[in-house]
Protein backbone atom coordinates (compact mmCIF):
# COMPACT_ATOMS: atom_id res chain seq x y z
CA UNK A 1 0.00 0.00 0.00
CA UNK A 2 1.42 3.63 -0.97
CA UNK A 3 -0.84 6.28 0.63
CA UNK A 4 0.09 9.77 -0.65
CA UNK A 5 0.00 12.02 2.50
CA UNK A 6 -0.53 15.65 2.86
CA UNK A 7 1.91 18.11 1.52
CA UNK A 8 3.70 20.23 3.04
CA UNK A 9 3.64 24.03 0.36
CA UNK A 10 5.49 27.09 0.85
CA UNK A 11 5.56 30.15 -2.00
CA UNK A 12 8.16 33.09 -1.93
CA UNK A 13 7.31 36.18 -0.24
CA UNK A 14 7.60 38.84 -3.48
CA UNK A 15 3.95 39.08 -5.10
CA UNK A 16 3.15 39.86 -8.49
CA UNK A 17 -0.50 40.97 -9.64
CA UNK A 18 -2.15 39.88 -13.11
CA UNK A 19 -2.66 43.98 -13.32
CA UNK A 20 0.98 44.36 -12.37
CA UNK A 21 1.95 41.85 -14.97
CA UNK A 22 -0.19 43.72 -17.60
CA UNK A 23 0.91 46.81 -17.19
CA UNK A 24 4.69 45.37 -17.52
CA UNK A 25 3.44 43.98 -21.06
CA UNK A 26 2.10 47.40 -21.92
CA UNK A 27 5.36 49.13 -21.02
CA UNK A 28 7.71 46.97 -22.32
CA UNK A 29 6.40 45.28 -25.56
CA UNK A 30 4.30 48.75 -26.73
CA UNK A 31 5.44 48.53 -30.02
CA UNK A 32 4.96 44.58 -30.41
CA UNK A 33 2.99 43.47 -33.29
CA UNK A 34 0.97 40.93 -31.37
CA UNK A 35 0.86 43.05 -28.31
CA UNK A 36 -3.00 43.13 -27.61
CA UNK A 37 -3.05 39.66 -28.40
CA UNK A 38 -0.44 38.66 -25.30
CA UNK A 39 -2.40 41.02 -23.64
CA UNK A 40 -5.61 39.19 -24.06
CA UNK A 41 -4.25 36.00 -23.57
CA UNK A 42 -2.57 36.97 -20.26
CA UNK A 43 -5.99 37.81 -18.92
CA UNK A 44 -7.46 34.68 -20.22
CA UNK A 45 -5.23 32.88 -18.08
CA UNK A 46 -7.36 33.79 -14.83
CA UNK A 47 -4.32 34.17 -12.67
CA UNK A 48 -4.26 37.04 -10.29
CA UNK A 49 -1.31 36.87 -8.08
CA UNK A 50 1.92 35.17 -8.25
CA UNK A 51 4.71 34.52 -6.07
CA UNK A 52 8.59 34.97 -7.04
CA UNK A 53 11.86 34.07 -5.37
CA UNK A 54 12.96 37.81 -5.60
CA UNK A 55 12.10 41.26 -6.15
CA UNK A 56 10.35 41.86 -9.32
CA UNK A 57 13.26 44.30 -10.63
CA UNK A 58 15.68 41.60 -9.92
CA UNK A 59 13.67 39.13 -11.89
CA UNK A 60 13.63 41.49 -14.96
CA UNK A 61 17.08 41.98 -14.81
CA UNK A 62 19.27 39.07 -16.39
CA UNK A 63 22.74 38.63 -14.69
CA UNK A 64 23.82 35.82 -16.46
CA UNK A 65 23.09 31.84 -16.31
CA UNK A 66 25.68 31.08 -14.02
CA UNK A 67 24.54 33.86 -11.44
CA UNK A 68 21.09 32.40 -11.63
CA UNK A 69 21.74 29.05 -10.97
CA UNK A 70 23.45 30.10 -8.02
CA UNK A 71 20.40 31.70 -6.51
CA UNK A 72 18.60 28.52 -7.63
CA UNK A 73 21.25 26.80 -5.47
CA UNK A 74 20.78 28.87 -2.87
CA UNK A 75 17.22 29.41 -2.23
CA UNK A 76 16.58 25.56 -2.42
CA UNK A 77 18.80 25.31 0.17
CA UNK A 78 17.25 27.80 2.07
CA UNK A 79 13.57 27.08 1.52
CA UNK A 80 13.33 23.42 1.01
CA UNK A 81 14.08 22.06 4.47
CA UNK A 82 11.19 23.94 5.71
CA UNK A 83 8.69 21.99 3.68
CA UNK A 84 10.29 18.81 4.27
CA UNK A 85 10.01 19.25 8.18
CA UNK A 86 6.43 20.21 7.87
CA UNK A 87 5.90 17.24 5.41
CA UNK A 88 7.78 14.76 7.43
CA UNK A 89 5.31 15.94 10.64
CA UNK A 90 2.36 15.85 8.47
CA UNK A 91 3.17 11.79 7.87
CA UNK A 92 4.06 11.13 11.08
CA UNK A 93 7.60 10.11 9.84
CA UNK A 94 10.80 10.51 10.66
CA UNK A 95 13.97 11.54 8.74
CA UNK A 96 15.18 8.01 9.82
CA UNK A 97 12.20 6.54 8.00
CA UNK A 98 12.46 7.82 4.80
CA UNK A 99 14.06 4.93 1.98
CA UNK A 100 13.84 6.86 -1.01
CA UNK A 101 14.53 10.97 -1.58
CA UNK A 102 12.45 11.85 -5.49
CA UNK A 103 13.73 15.45 -6.08
CA UNK A 104 11.87 16.88 -8.98
CA UNK A 105 12.91 20.64 -10.46
CA UNK A 106 13.41 21.59 -14.01
CA UNK A 107 14.48 25.34 -12.83
CA UNK A 108 17.99 25.11 -12.07
CA UNK A 109 20.79 22.32 -12.14
CA UNK A 110 22.89 20.45 -9.12
CA UNK A 111 25.22 17.81 -9.35
CA UNK A 112 25.33 16.35 -6.80
CA UNK A 113 21.39 16.42 -6.89
CA UNK A 114 20.01 18.64 -3.74
CA UNK A 115 19.00 15.01 -2.58
CA UNK A 116 22.61 14.51 -1.68
CA UNK A 117 22.60 17.71 0.48
CA UNK A 118 19.03 16.94 2.15
CA UNK A 119 20.69 13.76 3.44
CA UNK A 120 23.74 15.40 4.22
CA UNK A 121 22.11 18.39 6.38
CA UNK A 122 18.67 16.79 7.65
CA UNK A 123 19.13 13.64 8.74
CA UNK A 124 18.40 10.96 6.41
CA UNK A 125 20.09 7.71 6.28
CA UNK A 126 23.17 7.66 4.70
CA UNK A 127 21.64 4.61 2.51
CA UNK A 128 18.48 6.83 1.64
CA UNK A 129 18.45 6.14 -2.06
CA UNK A 130 18.33 8.94 -4.27
CA UNK A 131 16.40 9.86 -7.59
CA UNK A 132 16.37 13.35 -9.19
CA UNK A 133 14.18 14.19 -12.07
CA UNK A 134 14.88 17.34 -14.15
CA UNK A 135 13.60 17.11 -17.49
CA UNK A 136 9.80 16.05 -17.20
CA UNK A 137 8.76 19.47 -16.63
CA UNK A 138 5.45 20.23 -15.23
CA UNK A 139 4.83 16.11 -15.64
CA UNK A 140 7.25 15.32 -13.00
CA UNK A 141 5.12 16.03 -10.10
CA UNK A 142 3.01 13.00 -11.11
CA UNK A 143 6.03 11.37 -12.24
CA UNK A 144 7.10 11.55 -8.56
CA UNK A 145 4.15 10.11 -6.89
CA UNK A 146 3.90 7.13 -9.71
CA UNK A 147 7.90 6.49 -9.31
CA UNK A 148 7.11 5.97 -5.29
CA UNK A 149 4.23 3.74 -5.79
CA UNK A 150 6.47 1.24 -8.15
CA UNK A 151 9.48 2.13 -4.79
CA UNK A 152 6.53 1.16 -2.54
CA UNK A 153 5.48 -2.10 -4.79
CA UNK A 154 8.88 -3.41 -4.86
CA UNK A 155 9.93 -2.93 -1.35
CA UNK A 156 6.68 -3.30 0.69
CA UNK A 157 6.57 -1.13 3.57
CA UNK A 158 9.46 1.63 2.72
CA UNK A 159 8.72 5.41 2.69
CA UNK A 160 9.10 7.93 0.06
CA UNK A 161 9.61 11.53 0.36
CA UNK A 162 9.04 13.46 -2.53
CA UNK A 163 10.12 17.33 -2.84
CA UNK A 164 9.23 19.34 -5.59
CA UNK A 165 11.22 23.20 -6.21
CA UNK A 166 10.12 25.14 -8.99
CA UNK A 167 11.33 28.93 -9.34
CA UNK A 168 10.06 29.23 -12.37
CA UNK A 169 10.86 33.11 -12.51
CA UNK A 170 14.57 32.15 -13.02
CA UNK A 171 14.24 31.34 -16.50
CA UNK A 172 12.62 35.04 -17.34
CA UNK A 173 14.32 35.54 -20.61
CA UNK A 174 14.32 39.69 -21.74
CA UNK A 175 14.65 38.40 -25.52
CA UNK A 176 12.08 36.12 -25.74
CA UNK A 177 9.85 37.97 -26.88
CA UNK A 178 7.49 35.47 -29.06
CA UNK A 179 3.50 35.18 -27.96
CA UNK A 180 4.60 32.17 -26.06
CA UNK A 181 7.07 33.20 -24.42
CA UNK A 182 5.36 36.28 -23.54
CA UNK A 183 1.94 34.44 -22.56
CA UNK A 184 4.48 32.06 -19.82
CA UNK A 185 5.60 35.65 -18.63
CA UNK A 186 2.12 36.20 -17.17
CA UNK A 187 1.61 32.56 -16.24
CA UNK A 188 4.42 30.78 -14.57
CA UNK A 189 5.01 31.07 -10.21
CA UNK A 190 7.16 29.93 -8.14
CA UNK A 191 6.72 27.68 -5.20
CA UNK A 192 7.95 24.34 -3.38
CA UNK A 193 6.43 21.60 -2.03
CA UNK A 194 7.30 17.66 -0.14
CA UNK A 195 5.06 14.97 0.55
CA UNK A 196 5.96 11.46 1.95
CA UNK A 197 4.44 8.50 0.51
CA UNK A 198 3.82 6.20 3.18
CA UNK A 199 4.28 2.54 2.49
CA UNK A 200 2.46 1.67 5.68
CA UNK A 201 -0.42 3.30 7.43
CA UNK A 202 -0.94 7.40 6.58
CA UNK A 203 -3.56 9.31 5.64
CA UNK A 204 -4.38 10.61 1.97
CA UNK A 205 -4.74 9.33 -1.28
CA UNK A 206 -3.75 5.13 -1.19
CA UNK A 207 -2.31 5.16 -4.96
CA UNK A 208 -3.63 1.35 -6.35
CA UNK A 209 -2.35 1.83 -9.94
CA UNK A 210 -0.42 4.18 -12.26
CA UNK A 211 0.36 5.00 -15.66
CA UNK A 212 2.53 6.91 -18.39
CA UNK A 213 1.14 8.24 -22.18
CA UNK A 214 2.81 9.89 -24.09
CA UNK A 215 1.34 11.70 -27.30
CA UNK A 216 3.55 10.65 -30.27
CA UNK A 217 5.51 13.33 -32.45
CA UNK A 218 4.75 16.13 -29.96
CA UNK A 219 8.16 16.53 -28.07
CA UNK A 220 9.20 19.65 -29.70
CA UNK A 221 5.39 21.16 -28.36
CA UNK A 222 7.43 21.91 -24.77
CA UNK A 223 10.91 22.70 -24.80
CA UNK A 224 14.01 24.49 -23.77
CA UNK A 225 16.73 25.92 -26.05
CA UNK A 226 19.78 25.87 -23.29
CA UNK A 227 21.74 28.59 -24.48
CA UNK A 228 24.83 30.67 -23.15
CA UNK A 229 22.06 33.05 -21.16
CA UNK A 230 20.48 29.76 -19.80
CA UNK A 231 16.81 27.69 -20.62
CA UNK A 232 14.59 29.46 -22.72
CA UNK A 233 11.27 27.71 -22.25
CA UNK A 234 9.15 27.50 -25.60
CA UNK A 235 5.59 26.50 -25.81
CA UNK A 236 3.65 25.60 -28.82
CA UNK A 237 0.33 27.27 -29.80
CA UNK A 238 -1.25 23.84 -30.18
CA UNK A 239 -0.13 22.69 -26.35
CA UNK A 240 -3.28 24.09 -24.87
CA UNK A 241 -5.53 21.58 -26.88
CA UNK A 242 -3.63 18.19 -25.78
CA UNK A 243 -6.39 16.72 -23.37
CA UNK A 244 -8.48 15.92 -26.53
CA UNK A 245 -5.42 13.95 -26.91
CA UNK A 246 -4.59 12.81 -23.36
CA UNK A 247 -8.25 12.55 -22.00
CA UNK A 248 -8.42 9.56 -23.77
CA UNK A 249 -5.42 8.07 -21.33
CA UNK A 250 -6.74 9.36 -18.19
CA UNK A 251 -10.03 6.93 -19.32
CA UNK A 252 -8.30 4.32 -20.20
CA UNK A 253 -5.93 3.64 -17.12
CA UNK A 254 -9.08 4.03 -15.21
CA UNK A 255 -10.71 1.49 -17.07
CA UNK A 256 -8.04 -1.05 -16.49
CA UNK A 257 -8.73 -0.52 -12.59
CA UNK A 258 -12.74 -1.34 -13.43
CA UNK A 259 -13.58 2.14 -12.51
CA UNK A 260 -15.19 4.80 -14.64
CA UNK A 261 -13.55 8.25 -15.26
CA UNK A 262 -16.99 9.80 -15.10
CA UNK A 263 -17.61 8.66 -12.22
CA UNK A 264 -14.75 9.44 -9.61
CA UNK A 265 -15.38 11.38 -6.25
CA UNK A 266 -11.94 13.77 -6.88
CA UNK A 267 -9.80 14.86 -9.79
CA UNK A 268 -6.21 16.74 -8.56
CA UNK A 269 -4.77 17.43 -12.24
CA UNK A 270 -1.85 20.07 -13.43
CA UNK A 271 -3.11 23.04 -14.09
CA UNK A 272 -1.25 24.24 -16.48
CA UNK A 273 -3.77 27.04 -18.25
CA UNK A 274 -7.08 27.12 -17.89
CA UNK A 275 -7.97 25.93 -21.25
CA UNK A 276 -6.47 22.18 -20.25
CA UNK A 277 -9.11 22.38 -16.90
CA UNK A 278 -12.29 23.41 -19.21
CA UNK A 279 -11.34 20.74 -21.58
CA UNK A 280 -10.95 18.22 -19.05
CA UNK A 281 -14.47 18.79 -17.64
CA UNK A 282 -15.48 18.28 -22.03
CA UNK A 283 -13.58 15.91 -22.49
CA UNK A 284 -14.24 13.49 -19.66
CA UNK A 285 -18.28 15.08 -19.02
CA UNK A 286 -17.41 16.77 -15.56
CA UNK A 287 -18.59 19.78 -13.78
CA UNK A 288 -16.20 22.70 -13.28
CA UNK A 289 -16.13 22.33 -9.64
CA UNK A 290 -14.49 18.54 -9.70
CA UNK A 291 -11.68 20.70 -10.78
CA UNK A 292 -11.89 23.74 -8.39
CA UNK A 293 -8.68 22.81 -6.58
CA UNK A 294 -6.51 23.06 -9.32
CA UNK A 295 -8.15 25.95 -10.76
CA UNK A 296 -7.75 27.83 -7.08
CA UNK A 297 -3.87 26.73 -7.50
CA UNK A 298 -3.74 28.34 -11.17
CA UNK A 299 -5.47 31.64 -9.79
CA UNK A 300 -3.74 32.22 -6.80
CA UNK A 301 -0.28 31.17 -7.59
CA UNK A 302 -0.15 30.12 -11.38
CA UNK A 303 1.53 27.46 -13.44
CA UNK A 304 3.97 26.38 -10.41
CA UNK A 305 5.07 23.48 -12.11
CA UNK A 306 5.44 19.68 -11.00
CA UNK A 307 4.06 21.68 -7.55
CA UNK A 308 1.09 21.61 -8.76
CA UNK A 309 -0.28 18.63 -8.06
CA UNK A 310 1.00 19.18 -4.23
CA UNK A 311 -0.57 22.32 -3.57
CA UNK A 312 -4.00 21.41 -5.42
CA UNK A 313 -3.51 17.85 -3.06
CA UNK A 314 -3.18 20.76 -0.21
CA UNK A 315 -6.45 21.96 -0.58
CA UNK A 316 -8.49 19.30 -0.68
CA UNK A 317 -6.51 18.66 2.63
CA UNK A 318 -7.54 21.89 3.76
CA UNK A 319 -11.13 21.29 2.74
CA UNK A 320 -11.49 18.12 5.26
CA UNK A 321 -10.08 15.54 2.84
CA UNK A 322 -12.42 12.70 1.43
CA UNK A 323 -14.62 10.08 3.09
CA UNK A 324 -12.85 6.79 3.78
CA UNK A 325 -12.63 5.04 0.63
CA UNK A 326 -13.62 7.34 -1.89
CA UNK A 327 -11.94 6.86 -5.32
CA UNK A 328 -9.49 9.40 -7.06
CA UNK A 329 -7.42 10.20 -10.04
CA UNK A 330 -4.49 12.29 -10.16
CA UNK A 331 -1.98 13.25 -12.71
CA UNK A 332 0.57 15.71 -14.21
CA UNK A 333 1.00 16.83 -17.95
CA UNK A 334 3.97 17.79 -19.41
CA UNK A 335 6.70 17.66 -22.00
CA UNK A 336 6.76 14.97 -24.06
CA UNK A 337 3.66 15.46 -24.42
CA UNK A 338 3.25 13.43 -21.65
CA UNK A 339 0.80 12.51 -18.49
CA UNK A 340 1.92 10.68 -15.75
CA UNK A 341 -1.38 9.28 -14.01
CA UNK A 342 -2.19 7.71 -10.54
CA UNK A 343 -5.63 6.61 -9.36
CA UNK A 344 -6.27 5.20 -6.05
CA UNK A 345 -8.92 5.68 -2.88
CA UNK A 346 -8.70 7.95 0.08
CA UNK A 347 -7.13 6.34 3.35
CA UNK A 348 -8.77 8.08 6.13
CA UNK A 349 -6.89 6.36 8.31
CA UNK A 350 -6.92 3.99 11.33
CA UNK A 351 -9.25 6.81 13.36
CA UNK A 352 -12.00 7.35 11.11
CA UNK A 353 -12.84 3.56 11.80
CA UNK A 354 -12.60 4.37 16.14
CA UNK A 355 -14.90 7.24 15.52
CA UNK A 356 -17.23 5.37 13.36
CA UNK A 357 -17.13 2.61 16.21
CA UNK A 358 -18.11 5.39 19.09
CA UNK A 359 -20.84 6.64 16.65
CA UNK A 360 -22.15 3.50 16.37
CA UNK A 361 -21.97 2.70 20.20
CA UNK A 362 -23.68 5.72 21.14
CA UNK A 363 -26.61 5.14 18.89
Amino acid sequence: MATLCRPAVAVPEHVITQEQTLALARKMHAGHPQRDLVLRLIENTGVLTRHLVQPLDVTLDHPGFETRNHVYEAEAKRRVPDVVRRALAHADVEPGDIDLIVYVSCTGFMMPSLTAWLINTMGFRSDTRQLPIAQLGCAAGGAAINRAHDFITAYPGSNVLIVSCEFCSLLYQPTDIGVGSLLSNGLFGDALSAAVVRGEGGVGMRIERNGSHLVPDTENWISYAVRETGFHFQLDKRVPGTMEMLAPALKTLVAQHSWEVGELDFYIVHAGGPRILDDLCHFLDLGPEMFRFSRATLTERGNIASSVVFDALARLFDEGGMDDGARGLIAGFGPGITAEIGVGRWNAGPGIERELSALTAQL
